[in-house]
């Protein structure tokens, strides 16, 4: 739960201090701008808010590890989705109000994330969690999108390094191996997930477990 707050509140930050001209330069989200990343983390925000919001009363499904579904190939583009994030985003025009609204509704969400009762069980996408395990799920959606966020703005804050760690011991267990130790944390997620390509010397470290790559998480 801690580890969630600190997440968001780290990213919502990063995104606060970012120049205007920033927003037009891509993210590292293939076919989106940092605009439409961050137009993306209001709708998450809000998300939350609902899931927060929508107690179940029958037994857990899944945990957050198992809230993940792995494809192979990334997202095209053409979800209808993702073309109305970008609709959005164009819409706000002004950056400024792109980060008054992630900061409002995203406030809101971190606020009901503390909360929370860990325990609680809750509903969302016809699967049950208990609010502890959703939030900890959100741990990896953060730190990855932190990533994407910063991927060609170098100058922006990095994320937490204890949401690093984190995000790399769940993607492990979602992948079911570990990576090699030798590995920086930031450069596993950015490798397993596709969001580039393993370098000649990372390919050789990875043997076998390269040929599974990418683990593209939705």
């Amino acid at each position: 739960m801690d580890l969630f707050s600190r997440t968001w509140a780290a990213l919502r930050a990063a995104v606060a201090a970012l120049p205007d001209e920033d927003f037009a330069k891509p993210s590292g989200c293939r076919g989106w701008l940092v605009r439409d990343l961050v137009c993306h983390l209001v709708i998450d925000a809000q998300d939350v808010l609902i899931t927060l919001v929508t107690p179940a009363s029958s037994a857990v499904t899944h945990d957050a590890v198992t809230y993940w579904v792995v494809a192979s190939e990334p997202p095209s583009g053409d979800d209808p989705l993702d073309a109305l994030i970008i609709r959005l985003a164009t819409a706000y025009e002004d950056p400024a109000l792109l980060k008054f609204h992630l900061d409002d509704v995203g406030a809101a969400a971190g606020r009901a994330a503390d909360l929370a009762d860990p325990g609680m069980r809750v509903s969302t996408q016809e699967m049950v969690l208990t609010a502890g395990d959703y939030l900890s799920a959100y741990v990896l959606e953060w730190t990855l999108h932190h990533l994407d966020l910063v991927t060609h703005v170098p100058s922006a804050a990095p994320p937490p390094a204890e949401g690093l760690a984190a995000t790399r011991s769940m993607l492990e267990k979602i992948a079911g191996t570990a990576f090699p130790a030798s590995f920086p944390d930031a450069d596993v997620l950015l490798v397993a997930t596709g969001r580039r390509a393993p370098t000649h010397a990372e390919r050789a470290a990875l043997g076998e477990l390269a040929a599974r790559l990418p683990f593209v998480l939705g």
